[in-house]
């Protein structure tokens, strides 16, 4: 799979799944495939620091869905990762599946991938939100294609913030000349 959309808010068509959506529509609008995964729906539990993925080279901790999206994260070429701000930073979830990632960092199992960051706040936060997703993909070596940050509290109200409709197009026009550059 070419590009991959996560929208890490428990809110399953909130406004973090909005932007990363608008994104990916675009793309495939360009003939370019995608997928997009919701984790309101998914269990991902805390990485529980225990080490063993140094040897194992893949978190040890089972039965929970971290696995089947670290698998789609491995095989896409771009990764769209959008989450929610709650008290300045990106939602619990979303940081679970980050931290669980730990586990393929050892072998650099991400690395050359390019990537794109979303976040959404209600009023403010998005940059220290954003701060934490540029982190995860700075230390799994992936390359940055962008980023959007909007505001938006109610479902929909992401729509309503020109500036971030806006950057989530432009974005998504990066990714379609990335993957397509002879067009």
């Amino acid at each position: 799979m070419k590009v991959l959309g996560i929208s890490g808010s428990m809110r399953k068509t909130g406004n973090t799944a909005l932007l990363v959506t608008t994104i990916l529509n675009r793309v495939r609008e360009a003939g370019i495939e995608t997928e997009y995964l919701s984790l309101a729906d998914k269990e991902i539990r805390p990485c529980t620091g225990c080490e063993a993925c140094k040897e194992a080279k893949w978190c040890v901790t089972e039965e929970d869905d971290w696995g089947s999206i670290a698998e789609k994260i491995i095989a896409c070429e771009v990764l769209v990762i959008g989450a929610p701000t709650y008290y300045y930073d990106i939602n619990g979830q979303t940081k679970n599946l980050i931290d669980r990632t730990y586990s393929l960092y050892h072998d650099r199992r991400l690395s050359g991938r390019r990537a794109v960051g979303v976040t959404v706040c209600a009023d403010r936060g998005c940059e220290r939100s954003l701060q934490t997703i540029e982190g995860f993909l700075n230390t799994h070596e992936f390359s940055y294609l962008g980023y959007v940050c909007g505001k938006g509290y109610a479902p929909g109200d992401i729509r309503k913030d020109e500036r971030a409709m806006t950057q989530a197009r432009q974005v998504a026009d990066k990714i379609i000349r990335y993957l397509q550059p002879d067009d």
